[in-house]
């Protein structure tokens, strides 16, 4: 996977609309994690975060986002693969995934209000 997301615009440009602020070493660890669930269901992701063997230069927030991304495609892929029919296929990635998606994001904001 070459793509970590640069065709969007230049890194560092982008104006803050509430993304969690992490230092690189959080973001590094985060992005370990992303690409070892990604590794253990597609096709493996390379080794290019900062200080490993193919170092490609970009942070590891850009490689949460781009592996992130590439995580959730695997994911479809997988529903699409799995599901008995259609129907349970479309129900699961679109009703379901939205509902935990909402579960998320309320955690996020009830964690967010108490500190």
């Amino acid at each position: 996977m070459d793509d970590h997301g640069d065709d969007f615009s230049k890194w560092g440009t982008d104006m803050p609309i509430g993304a969690v602020q992490r230092s690189e070493e959080e973001w590094a660890t985060i992005a370990g994690y992303i690409r070892h669930a990604a590794n253990k269901v597609g096709p493996d992701l390379p080794l290019c975060l900062p200080g490993e063997p193919q170092e490609c230069g970009r942070t590891a927030q850009q490689h949460v986002l781009a592996w992130a991304a590439h995580l959730k495609a695997v994911a479809h892929h997988l529903i699409e693969q799995s599901a008995p029919s259609e129907a349970r296929a479309a129900h699961v990635a679109g009703p379901l995934y939205q509902q935990r998606l909402a579960q998320l994001r309320a955690l996020d904001s009830s964690e967010h209000i108490q500190q």
